[in-house]
């Protein structure tokens, strides 16, 4: 089974936690890669969250030096699966199974998150996103992508309970970005065309770019 045939059966399976219906193109993972950046100087701590079949974790691992490392944190056990035949052999790297917010992670310079937010209650995601901002170390950065356009969509679409639910998600994020965001980025080679937020810990200079 490709990457891909295994992602599409994953998201008919398991759609509220996988969320997209292909793994990210190489221009949406650059994007996430952004600030995964070599020439620092000192060992670099890397996060990736819901790295899926690993269509952006190739991209982090070839910014990646000798000596620094990138744990990867997949719920889903099929995924878990083809990331460690992929990378096992790789000590830079280290594989966590199951949700992030079950482990008790380190600290990191950067997190890159593929997430589907949309998907989750405001409760989790308030959670998941407050956790990976609290693992940041000064100067560090968190990455993370929305479908462009989707979120107005929900809005006008659901109704009752399911509503509810998206509007709460929708805030929870909202403030989040306006406190954390630096930067967002429109990726239209993607599909769907996806919106990169680039965040960092409150009270860090930031500038917000469109």
């Amino acid at each position: 089974m490709t990457d891909a045939t295994l992602f599409i059966w994953e998201f008919v399976r398991t759609r509220r936690d996988t969320g997209a219906i292909a793994p990210s193109s190489s221009r949406l993972a650059r994007a996430l890669a952004r600030h995964v950046a070599p020439g620092t100087g000192h060992p670099r701590a890397v996060l990736e969250v819901g790295p899926g079949t690993g269509a952006v974790t190739r991209h982090i691992k070839d910014r990646l030096g000798p000596q620094d490392t990138l744990d990867l944190a997949e719920a889903n056990p099929r995924f878990a699966e083809l990331l460690q035949r992929a990378y096992g052999d790789d000590p830079r790297l280290r594989l966590l199974t199951g949700p992030v917010q079950e482990h008790e992670l380190g600290s990191y310079d950067t997190i890159v998150c593929g997430l589907p937010f949309a998907n989750f209650d405001a409760a989790t995601t308030e959670e998941i996103l407050g956790g990976l901002l609290s693992a940041l170390r000064p100067g560090g950065t968190l990455s993370f992508f929305a479908y462009a356009g989707i979120p107005p969509l929900r809005r006008v679409l659901t109704v009752g309970t399911a509503r509810e639910r998206t509007l709460a998600v929708q805030a929870v994020l909202g403030r989040i970005l306006r406190r954390h965001a630096f930067r967002t980025e429109t990726v239209l080679g993607n599909l769907p065309p996806a919106r990169v937020h680039h965040l960092a810990p409150a009270g860090e200079p930031a500038l917000r770019a469109g």
